[in-house]
């Protein structure tokens, strides 16, 4: 229920507590057994067991365990050997302990949040001041509270005295807020508006406050963002959702292939069944691209260590890739997109225009800024040989103006000590501090303009209004000043008798400019085709102020509140949601829709965030992404990228690293399938022909390690085009194979189709030296170089759409000498008798070896003139 709506009276009343001597032994206990320990619930973990069941359970990996059983039983009872066997198994224990690792470190987002609940707290029972365990708190109990104090449930303010609490892990807002416990509120408001409580995982930054618990455990504030966390189930990336997509479709070529192949082989050819189980087991090994899950997570881990390079720590692999589609970003405010450090923007002394504090200052005005400056509590310390303004943002800042103006605080400290101060109190919102002077003694005060005590004439009045709408407008938080000097020490130090009547002085606009990159950087994102959106739980008009300001809200961008949010249900937001670019005093619960709304209609979401409000939203979105100096270790540990400068260009930095990681992962796809359909359609095609099988399973394995795997790896290395970040981002529905994919991997699988079956005729059927005739075990030794060679420089055709002599053929070095050692395995597998007695290979002669190199070679020289056709066209 809202508590804040209640009284004092009716709370303690309706909860059986005493304002001053707390709950006694008997009700205590009672209330424990019914609200149970003030800690939080975690939700069910599945064991390493079931994890492990899991990806067992993949289609992709019964395929592999079930060729790895019939190569084991083989082995077994023909000899067969055992090779096959162990490079399988271990291509599926790596690929499971690799999916565990990145779940595992899923859940320790509600670890952390637990342990902002451990503590001891302060509480009166049975008339008795003493220290508790927070996670013994009951409702009823009266707690008190003092700066530095972690408050340890959710409460109402009983009484307080300047009592200022930080309430960031839940708003977001990093200006700690003025508290009242005599504020009565009659109507709902949002969290960071309810100033007559406290809430649990906050901290206590000034002042003391009694005050009675009212919710505790999973019933707080706190509690239902860990309930939101345990029920928030972390989507599949759109990589793992099409690479299953992929697996499937690879898996269901592999059993139909092989079933015909079988069938053909035995019922027609009458082929021995061991021999024709064999073939089958050849088909799914070329069926199933072994090293893909090994390259894909090496060319995720290479933009991992990129973007360590870029500001940006991933803590799970997958969302390299994700970042990289990413289509809408939905920010926080506060120090990701502007720099959490107020600064004061304009001045204005009172009889003078309004100015920016970039002119040139006048008398009045440095008068104001020093003024303002001497009645502050802000110092300027030396930290590791470097100057740092500590205290208060709002003071800080004036002090910052007075340093660009080139004048000390110290040197104003020395001219004007401070002899008195009145502190600053939530009630007046005043501060008053009294200075010596060479004529005697001076009073500043300043505070809010609505309560500054000073008589005004009706012109001044009418002009100080004005003026201060007009910095409220441009979203400046406001500070006045006016002062009164005194020939003697006052003798009267109250409030009542220093602030009144005072000589007004001017006022100064202050706010948290955005960052000098942000704007490149949101029009940059948008350049590449994704939508900024502010969340924020600071107000609708400084939120609005700083959107316009660096290009998220646009003409005809819509900015709402969360009040605005509650009255739509979740389908009127996902028809909305397109149209509002600035959400502002939102809940956790509120972030959630939000994302949930933009990924209903299929877009990919990136969620920044620092707060433990944050976190069941950065679960939540497609890439969870955590502030590094400000973050909360809630939601770091539900993020699955951290900014360890807290920018928002750093952001677009990564979706420039993801597009190019997603890009050569694509390019892998293209590289590995283009052989492995082939080496299905070879095998196919030859026992249709009743030729016999071109290639064997050992030699289909070598190929799919040597030729595709070993050049294969160093694709993650390929450069990106340089208009990546002119493209739209990819579509969650759209397929592995979409934007032209599908239709290269088809024809160059029927290109090596057609090379390696024409090498396999020749080798069988064709007699073309005198030295070695034409035979079986020549054609397929052909077909085997044929293959792998083709393989091998096919990895110069995926590197770009453009020419490879554009490209560069030694631009990736490492890419280029792995394709020649690859190439020089075959020769020496093949020339080595040894070897080539283990992979069923025979001698040919050198016009066997011209034939199979030109053959080999063609697929290379027929993309490089499908690529000029294209480009002239």
């Amino acid at each position: 229920m809202l508590w804040v709506k209640e009284s004092i009276d009716e709370i303690v009343k309706k909860l059986g507590s005493n304002e001053d001597k707390g709950l006694d032994d008997a009700s205590i206990l009672e209330k424990q057994k019914k609200y149970g320990a003030n800690e939080f619930e975690e939700g069910k973990k599945e064991t390493t067991l079931e994890k492990v069941g899991h990806h067992l359970a993949e289609i992709t990996t019964i395929i592999l365990l079930v060729a790895a059983a019939i190569s084991a039983y083989l082995a077994l009872t023909t000899g067969y050997g055992w090779a096959k066997v162990i490079v399988i198994l271990a291509i599926v224990v790596l690929n499971i302990v690799l999916g565990i690792y990145q779940e595992n470190s899923a859940e320790k987002a509600l670890d952390a949040l637990k342990n902002m609940n451990a503590h001891l707290t302060t509480v009166i029972r049975s008339g008795v001041r003493k220290p508790i365990d927070a996670k013994e708190l009951v409702p009823g109990d009266i707690i008190e509270l003092q700066a530095g104090d972690l408050v340890p449930a959710d409460a109402r303010i009983i009484e307080s005295s300047s009592l200022q609490v930080e309430e960031s892990a839940l708003t977001g807002e990093s200006l700690p807020v003025e508290k009242d416990g005599n504020l009565t509120i009659t109507e709902d408001v949002p969290l960071g508006d309810r100033l007559n409580m406290v809430y649990s995982g906050c901290l206590v930054t000034n002042g003391r406050a009694k005050a009675i618990v009212v919710e505790t455990g999973m019933d707080t504030e706190m509690g239902k963002i860990a309930s939101l966390i345990n029920n928030t189930t972390k989507l599949k990336t759109p990589l793992q959702i099409r690479l299953k997509e992929l697996a499937k479709r690879l898996s269901l070529v592999a059993i139909v292939a092989g079933i015909l192949i079988f069938g053909i082989g035995v019922l027609i050819h009458g082929e021995t069944m061991i021999e024709m189980l064999m073939v089958a087991i050849s088909l799914s090994v070329a069926a199933v691209p072994e090293t893909l899950p090994v390259i894909v997570t090496l060319t995720l881990t290479y933009g991992v260590k990129n973007m360590v390079k870029k500001n940006t720590i991933i803590r799970r692999i997958p969302a390299v890739e994700t970042i990289g589609n990413t289509s809408v970003i939905c920010s926080d405010k506060t120090g990701t997109l502007t720099q959490n450090k107020m600064q004061v923007q304009k001045i204005w002394a009172a009889n003078a225009l309004p100015k920016s504090v970039n002119e040139l200052f006048t008398n009045e005005e440095n008068q104001l800024l020093e003024l303002l400056s001497i009645s502050n509590n802000a110092t300027v310390e030396l930290i590791e040989e470097k100057e740092q303004i500590i205290g208060d943002p709002t003071e800080s800042a004036i002090i910052g103006l007075l340093q660009a103006k080139g004048i000390t605080k110290a040197s104003l400290e020395e001219k004007y000590p401070r002899v008195f101060e009145l502190p600053f109190d939530s009630e007046r919102k005043l501060m008053t501090t009294i200075h010596k002077t060479d004529n005697g003694y001076i009073a500043i005060t300043k505070g809010a303009f609505d309560r500054i005590p000073v008589t005004f004439s009706p012109e001044l009045l009418n002009e100080a209004k004005r003026v201060h709408d007009e910095f409220a407008e441009d979203a400046l938080r406001v500070i006045s000043a006016a002062y009164q000097t005194f020939d003697t020490m006052p003798t009267e130090l109250t409030a009542e008798a220093l602030e009144h009547d005072l000589i007004f002085l001017g006022m100064v606009g202050m706010i948290d400019p955005p960052r000098p990159e942000s704007r490149p950087a949101v029009l940059a994102a948008k350049k590449a085709g994704i939508k900024t959106v502010m969340i924020t739980g600071d107000h609708i008009v400084t939120a609005s102020a700083i959107a316009k300001e660096i290009g998220i809200l646009e003409e005809g961008d819509l900015a709402i509140t969360g009040q605005d949010l509650d009255k739509m249900n979740q389908a009127e937001l996902e028809a909305k949601v397109r149209d509002v670019s600035v959400y502002a005093r939102v809940s956790p619960e509120d972030k959630i829709r939000i994302v949930q709304a933009w990924q209903a209609n299929g877009e990919i979401v990136a969620m920044t965030g620092d707060g433990v409000n944050d976190a069941p939203a950065l679960k939540a979105a497609d890439v969870g992404i955590a502030m590094g100096i400000t973050g909360t270790d809630v939601s770091k540990n539900a993020a699955d990228m951290i900014l360890t400068d807290d920018n928002f260009a750093t952001i677009v930095d990564a979706v420039a690293e993801g597009r190019t990681a997603y890009e050569n992962i694509r390019k892998t796809i293209y590289f590995l399938l283009s052989t492995n359909f082939s080496q299905i359609f070879i095998m196919l095609i030859a026992v249709i022909l009743g030729w016999g099988v071109p290639v064997v399973a050992v030699q289909l394995l070598l190929i799919n390690v040597v030729s595709d795997g070993i050049p294969g790896f160093w694709l993650s290395l390929e450069k990106p085009d340089a208009d990546i970040m002119n493209r739209k981002p990819i579509r969650k529905d759209a397929g592995i194979f979409a934007n032209g994919l599908g239709k290269k991997v088809g024809t160059q699988a029927v290109v090596f189709t057609i090379v390696t079956l024409i090498g396999f005729y020749i080798g069988q059927f064709v007699t073309v030296s005198s030295s070695i005739g034409a035979s079986y075990e020549v054609g397929m030794t052909m077909s085997f170089v044929i293959l792998a060679w083709s393989s091998v420089a096919h990895i110069f055709n995926v590197r770009s759409d453009k020419s490879i002599f554009k490209v560069g053929i030694l631009s990736n070095p490492r890419l280029f000498y792995s394709a020649l050692g690859s190439m020089l395995i075959i020769l020496g597998l093949a020339l080595i008798p040894s070897l080539a007695t283990i992979f069923f290979l025979v001698p040919m002669s050198l016009t066997h070896w011209i034939i199979s190199f030109v053959l080999a070679m063609s697929p290379l020289v027929f993309v490089e003139i499908q690529k000029n056709f294209f480009t002239k066209k």
